[in-house]
């Protein structure tokens, strides 16, 4: 599809298209190897090759980051008040139009994906489609075997709202233990709304896997980085 040279540049978020279009004027830019210094010039970037400065222009539709949220952190593309996880994306890896896909609140860490694609964003939460999203819940109190039955079964919270059925499993026991919980919902606060609605409390909350996609352990708090295709794709596997 053919797109203005201008816009192509400025959409990958380094230049604005004050700038892309002042390169154009200066002749920094080459379509197929010819200089092109009409900024209005229109090209198919799955077809044309470009050259910014000398170096090979790489073009991408949509970028997808894997972001380890730290506490103190809003899920938004941008607040008055509070950092947000757009925010902690690097500049050379930022680009317009990123959000978060889906939300963690404040006090809870762990993987969020930031991008710009909304159909794929979309998919992804949406709880008919069954993308499960894989949480660490350390629990405020021992928790009994009944506990984790009215949550595996699909709780009603305190305000009447039901809840899909969840998958449960131990990893730690103790006075304050650890569970591992997967759902493919996003209600608010909704693990800690279920737990409470059990008769139980949560009171540290990490996501650590997104569909097939596991958070990587080697990414500190606050850290992200460029998703590979393949990886993408692991995002997007249905639970059975």
């Amino acid at each position: 599809m053919l797109q203005r040279l201008d816009k192509l540049i400025s959409s990958q978020g380094t230049y604005t298209r004050k700038e892309a279009q002042q390169l154009i004027k200066e002749g920094a830019v080459k379509v197929d190897g010819v200089t092109v210094r009409d900024r209005g010039f229109h090209i198919d970037p799955d077809v044309n090759s470009v050259m910014l400065n000398g170096r090979e222009f790489c073009v991408e539709k949509f970028v997808y980051l894997m972001l380890n949220k730290p506490k103190g952190v809003v899920s938004a593309t941008n607040d008055r008040s509070q950092k947000t996880v757009v925010d902690l994306v690097p500049d050379e890896l930022k680009k317009r139009n990123l959000f978060p896909a889906g939300r963690l609140d404040m006090t809870t860490t762990g993987f969020v994906l930031i991008t710009d694609d909304g159909d794929f964003a979309h998919r992804i939460l949406s709880p008919k489609n069954h993308i499960e999203k894989t949480y660490e819940a350390r629990l405020a109190e021992p928790v009994t075997d009944e506990q984790l039955k009215m949550v595996a079964d699909g709780i009603v919270l305190e305000d009447g709202t039901e809840c899909l059925p969840a998958k449960l499993r131990r990893l730690e026991d103790g006075e304050n233990p650890l569970v591992e919980i997967k759902i493919c919902e996003g209600k608010y606060h909704q693990i800690k709304r279920m737990f409470a609605a059990a008769g139980n409390g949560v009171i540290e909350l990490k996501r650590t896997k997104m569909g097939g996609l596991i958070l990587d352990e080697n990414l500190r708090e606050g850290e992200c980085k460029k998703l590979s295709a393949e990886e993408v794709a692991l995002i997007d596997t249905r639970s059975e």
